[in-house]
């Protein structure tokens, strides 16, 4: 199995391996014309991702709560204990987990939890971790049983049994551990086991950001990105971000594209709407998917109760699509209700999009009215 590279700190901030991240890169900025500055072309794609805990927007407890663990941990000279990060995609707990080592200066490896196909997988990491580094196992939750057993005593006691050879001629070999430290990411806590769960000292739940945070994060990252943008224009996209981080950084992209090709490079919030108007988000945050899945609820169900499946093999989406990626957002903001019968539209859904309850109860009387067509009358 190809193992990602691993990051090591050095006393002069630099990284080796091939991820080509700059270590505590700052955004540039620009000449009164907005142009970049000579002897600053190089590396206009910088990382969006901060990479010191002073440079992370947003999460202040959960911030605060890791800088009281990373001072104790420098004062006692020990190894940081397991930490586990849980909550939604896209509010950067693949950032905090990579800012802790260099805040450390340790070294870090990287793995996802669906490349561990068996403990022979996982062997390569313990082995090479070093005192004090830190292993970083992204979507944990879906580590296979057999995996995850074999970490429990490498996580407790820094050691792991290999079992040699089969039948009455296997031996197991105890091979001990430099002590190292396991942050684990995952969007779905409910899905760890216990006793996995019970092994990390410490735990953060990562909350969705505010619309100052993200335009906060908007403005920054527009000059990592060498992009010129006025302040409304950031409040626009962060008010179409759904309160995440990665969501935001994706429209100030395509927002810096847009201008690059229609306009003069400069994000105004004239150049912001329109970029985000043909991309099909509205003021809401909603995108084209989301407001199909929510006519379909009116047009055809006639505002509900209706189930997944149903709703996904009218639309002709998997019904596991829509639970993951569609009915998240609309669930949090208020714009469906799960109901034991199925999934209802709201008042709210009717006002944003310009419907009134009197024509959706009358597309549910069309389509489950017994009486003969030249009874109803609208």
């Amino acid at each position: 199995m190809a193992r990602k590279t691993t990051v090591r700190n050095d006393d002069d901030g630099e990284e080796s391996g091939d991820s080509g991240r700059v270590p505590g890169s700052q955004p540039l900025g620009f000449t009164s014309s907005g142009a970049v500055p000579s002897g600053e072309q190089k590396g206009l794609e910088d990382e969006l991702r901060p990479s010191r805990l002073e440079d992370i927007v947003g999460q202040r407890a959960v911030v605060e709560r890791l800088r009281i663990l990373l001072e104790a941990t420098k004062k006692r000279k020990e190894p940081l204990g397991h930490l586990l990060f849980d909550g939604p995609p896209g509010l950067g707990k693949t950032t905090l987990a990579t800012v802790i080592p260099r805040e450390l200066g340790t070294d870090l490896q990287i793995t996802a939890g669906p490349s561990l196909n068996a403990p022979k997988d996982l062997l390569p990491y313990l082995t090479n971790a070093s005192h004090g580094s830190v292993l970083f196992i992204d979507e944990i939750h879906r580590m296979p049983p057999t995996v995850e057993e074999f970490i429990y005593p490498a996580m407790e006691d820094f050691r792991v049994d290999i079992t040699l050879g089969d039948g009455i001629n296997a031996r197991t070999i105890n091979m001990k551990l430099q002590q190292f430290t396991v942050i684990g990411a995952t969007t779905r806590s409910g899905m760890l086991t216990a006793p996995l769960r019970d092994r990390f000292i410490n735990r953060e739940h990562l909350d969705f950001y505010t619309t100052e945070e993200l335009a906060t994060i908007v403005r920054r990252n527009a000059g990592k990105l060498r992009t010129e943008i006025a302040e409304e224009a950031a409040w626009e996209i962060a008010i179409r971000a759904r309160g995440t981080p990665r969501k935001a950084n994706n429209w100030l992209r395509w927002t810096r594209d847009f201008a690059d090709a229609r306009a003069d490079g400069r994000i105004t919030l004239e150049v912001a709407r329109a970029a985000l108007r043909m991309k099909g988000v509205d003021v809401a945050g909603l995108e084209e998917q989301d407001r199909r899945y929510l006519e379909t609820i009116i047009g055809v169900f006639g505002g509900g109760p209706a189930g997944v499946q149903a709703i996904g093999h009218t639309m002709n989406t998997p019904a596991e699509t829509l639970e993951d990626e569609v009915e998240p957002f609309l669930l949090r903001e208020g714009f469906i209700q799960r109901t034991p019968r199925g999934r209802t539209i709201t008042a709210k859904t009717l006002a944003h999009l310009g419907v009134s309850e009197r024509s959706s109860s009358l597309t549910s009387r069309k389509r489950t009215s017994p009486d003969p067509p030249g009874l109803f009358v609208e």
